[in-house]
């Protein structure tokens, strides 16, 4: 299948785009290079032997851009990862996140419509769980009330896609809910490498390791968990990228409409992740205790048996590979890309 990806160039899309040509898939990026840069696609095609991914910098609020695009490639489908996406960014800036993500889908998805292309794949968040009435969250855990304005769109655009293949049955739409992405491709050639200060826990451990901040702020020390600090899924982003592939599975026998758990079915807290990456490591990672982060919830961490039953996919890196892939990025590039 020949497949659109917004956000291409992004943390999660470049790591999917290798995996997507690893099983026989090609890739269009479309990206307007806001958060990324067009590097980390220079060095998937590295990873890949020297194949070359067709880029184009367009923003998906771009009509007329991304009607060039559809009418010079035929796209079978798009995963769509293009958005804002830092939750504590977006409880101070809620019209920004709205406007690109809500409103850009809107454009992405009548495009696509308009030039016959009705295969979707979203990348959703565990964050529309809100504080999650059922732990693990399975898929039939009812989605809440979202904590911050990022969390709303995510569950917004689910009911946008929702409605719109309930109206139109010839969509496919697949619904993925991430859990918490962290690790890189062992390779250490690509990784996560957010432009200013991360928003992020891991990458934020990264630049304490290397030296380029001093110590880690973790954001609460109070909450209901073993340790007080907050628990989430981790996942490794290469089982995260591949999770896609094979939702492509779900587009090929006409689903409908999709919704899956990409996580590892384990929580671990804050303090869990810093301890595996000096273990795992040999590094130290100072850190200190500040007040709670708004819009932080204590506990998340998925059920994700659905996606193994039905698209035959599971999570198959642990925590000591997160870590360890993690710091070999950040230590193979202090400075990002």
């Amino acid at each position: 299948m020949n497949i659109l990806v917004t956000g291409g160039a992004g943390f999660i899309g470049s790591h999917t785009i290798i995996e997507l040509y690893k099983a026989g898939h090609t890739a269009v990026v479309v990206d307007n290079l806001s958060n990324s840069n067009p590097e980390s696609l220079r060095r998937v095609s590295r990873i890949l032997g020297g194949t070359e991914i067709p880029f184009h910098k367009v923003d998906i609020r771009d009509r007329k851009g991304l009607d060039g695009v559809l009418e010079q490639y035929r796209f079978d489908a798009c995963i769509h990862f293009a958005g804002l996406k830092a939750v504590g960014e977006s409880v101070s800036k809620p019209i920004e996140y709205y406007e690109n993500n809500i409103s850009g889908t809107l454009v992405l998805v009548e495009a696509m419509r308009d030039h016959g292309v009705k295969n979707i794949i979203f990348s959703s968040s565990a964050t529309v769980y809100g504080n999650p009435q059922i732990i693990p969250i399975t898929e039939e855990c009812p989605k809440g009330v979202c904590t911050n304005p990022y969390g709303w769109t995510k569950s917004m655009l689910e009911q946008v896609l929702t409605d719109m293949q309930y109206a139109d049955k010839e969509w496919n739409v697949v619904l993925l809910r991430y859990f918490n992405p962290i690790g890189a491709h062992p390779s250490g050639l690509i990784g996560e490498n957010p432009n200013g200060i991360p928003n992020n826990l891991m990458p934020y451990v990264t630049q304490v390791a290397v030296g380029k901040r001093d110590e880690l702020g973790v954001f609460g020390n109070d909450y209901d968990t073993p340790d007080g600090t907050g628990v989430r899924d981790y996942i490794h982003v290469v089982d995260l990228a591949r999770g896609h592939v094979c939702a492509l599975k779900a587009i090929e026998r006409k689903c409908g409409l999709g919704l899956y758990n990409l996580g590892t079915g384990h929580g671990y807290s804050v303090l869990d992740v810093v301890k595996a990456f000096e273990r795992v490591n040999g590094v130290k990672v100072p850190y200190s205790i500040k007040p709670r982060r708004p819009g932080d919830i204590a506990t998340c961490y998925s059920d994700p048996s659905k996606a193994e039953r039905e698209l035959g996919w599971k999570a198959e890196f642990g925590l000591d590979e997160m870590v360890r892939d993690s710091w070999n990025w950040q230590k193979q590039n202090p400075n990002g890309f």
